[in-house]
């Protein structure tokens, strides 16, 4: 567990770093705003990182990484996609200490 927080607190140091791509500004890609799906998994991550997220921020944080999903295979500009791929990645680890266990 210990290698998942030090894994989302790297990502999350370069993601703050990184600047939003400029062509993606306003841009809604298969009905999803990109801002505020940044938006929604930076907070998100912050929880995460801040003492855990509660089962409403679970389920909105599965519901921006379903999002991610749809949005990713139809970015085709190099920087966004990375950008938007690296954002899904840190929202999976957000989410990974919240996976059902299997019986």
């Amino acid at each position: 567990m210990h290698d998942l927080v030090a894994d989302l607190a790297r990502l999350w140091k370069d993601h703050v770093r990184a600047p939003f791509p400029a062509g993606f500004r306003g841009v809604d890609v298969g009905g999803v705003d990109l801002i505020l799906l940044d938006a929604d998994v930076a907070g998100l991550v912050q929880g995460e990182l801040s003492g855990g997220l509660d089962h409403g921020g679970v389920a909105s944080l599965w519901r921006c990484i379903a999002d991610l999903d749809t949005i990713l295979p139809l970015i085709d500009e190099e920087y966004g996609a990375a950008y938007f791929t690296k954002l899904r990645t840190m929202a999976r680890i957000a989410a990974s200490p919240h996976l059902p266990t299997a019986i």
